[in-house]
């Protein structure tokens, strides 16, 4: 069986227990082909749609292009009789931009910031929700389970698409009874980046025009992201836009003053690169990184670490120095130094750095176990 049709199958099989199923629609890719499983499952009337409730967490910062697209998916899935929740509630976000100001957070639709709205809410959007527990209080991981609950989520993330996501989904335990242990499925969990691209290849599905933007500025296409424009996975997009469309940027601007860094540090390691041309401006790096985070974390941390959020982060990433001592390559310490100045409030990078110094050192303890056996063998 092919991934695609076991996709199809997982779909059927979270419908055929009749309770109230959600769908968690971003208008990315992967997304994209998720509902178009759902949605030819809907038109062959192996499912039903009654059942069935899209939601799309409207993220204020995204490409006009991304809203018109979930606008078209949005009047498919309405006509089929299914719903379609548009949520645009002030929920906490990460942007990379404030960690100038050691803040990593901002408000989606603040209240009190309509002027300053990268965009307006559509009038059937929902602005309030009871679940809501107050401005800037949840982000949308911790919103959403309050309102599935009383049934199925489906949701289009993916193992292959990040170290982060195949750790997450191999701490679920998916393969074991219950397959995740929540009300959460991933009916395409297994797709790889080619399994994408060849579905919407093959089936004719429009995408957002900002992935053929960022492919054509050279970015591979693994790394096409297009969410919100202020995290630091997407941000690569964003340097893009003052020259495509000066309208938007100015929008962008008023909404994050910090937004035009970007323009100027991109290559830099403030955004965490390491590209030729940051190489050329820097010239040759001879920096001793697990000295100079040694001292970030164990001596400068009172000045440079000075809300909740960055100290958490600080105390996260003392355990991994101390844990890692000794195995642990200077490129590691490198991309530790790096992470810190960028910020990193989600510790992605922190888990990514945990799996590549471990799985390094499994390598070469097995090349090891296996050059000694030989030589005993001989």
């Amino acid at each position: 069986m092919s991934c695609v049709d076991a996709a199809f199958l997982r779909v059927k099989n979270v419908f055929s227990n009749g309770l109230p199923v959600y769908m968690s629609f971003s208008g990315g890719k992967d997304s994209i082909c998720m509902a178009d499983v759902v949605y030819k499952l809907i038109q062959r009337g192996e499912i039903d749609p009654a059942q069935l409730t899209l939601i799309f967490i409207d993220e204020e910062a995204i490409y006009d292009c991304v809203i018109d697209m979930t606008m078209q998916w949005r009047k498919k899935f309405l006509l089929t009789g299914a719903k379609f929740r548009w949520y645009c509630l002030p929920l906490k976000q990460v942007s990379c931009f404030n960690q100038l100001t050691n803040d990593e957070s901002w408000i989606t639709w603040e209240p009190g910031k309509e002027s300053v709205w990268v965009r307006q809410p559509p009038p059937f959007a929902i602005r309030s929700d009871p679940h809501l527990s107050g401005v800037g209080k949840m982000n949308y991981q911790s919103f959403l389970p309050h309102v599935t609950k009383d049934g199925i989520m489906m949701t289009g993330v993916r193992a292959a698409e990040s170290v982060q996501r195949l750790q997450y989904m191999s701490n679920l335990g998916i393969g074991r009874p219950g397959i995740t242990g929540t009300n959460t499925i991933y009916p395409i969990y297994d797709w790889k980046d080619n399994d994408i691209w060849l579905y919407i290849r093959d089936n004719h599905l429009d995408i957002p025009e900002a992935y053929l933007w960022l492919y054509q500025s050279g970015v591979s296409r693994p790394a096409l992201r297009i969410s919100n424009f202020f995290g630091i996975d997407s941000l690569q997009g964003l340097r893009h836009v003052a020259e495509t469309d000066p309208k938007l940027w100015a929008q962008i601007e008023k909404r994050e003053p910090n937004a035009y860094m970007t323009l100027l540090y991109w290559d830099s390691e403030l955004y965490k690169r390491s590209t030729r041309k940051r190489t050329k401006s820097e010239g040759q790096d001879d920096k001793d990184y697990k000295e100079l985070v040694r001292k970030m974390l164990f001596e400068d941390y009172a000045k440079l670490f000075t809300n909740p959020t960055t100290r958490n982060v600080c105390q996260r990433y003392r355990r991994c120095y101390t844990k890692i001592d000794g195995i642990a390559r200077p490129r590691d310490y490198r991309k530790m130094h790096d992470a810190l100045i960028a910020g990193d409030p989600k510790l992605r990078t922190l888990r990514a750095i945990y799996q590549d110094v471990y799985g390094a050192y499994a390598d070469y303890a097995k090349k090891f176990r296996v050059q000694e056996g030989g030589g005993q063998n001989g």
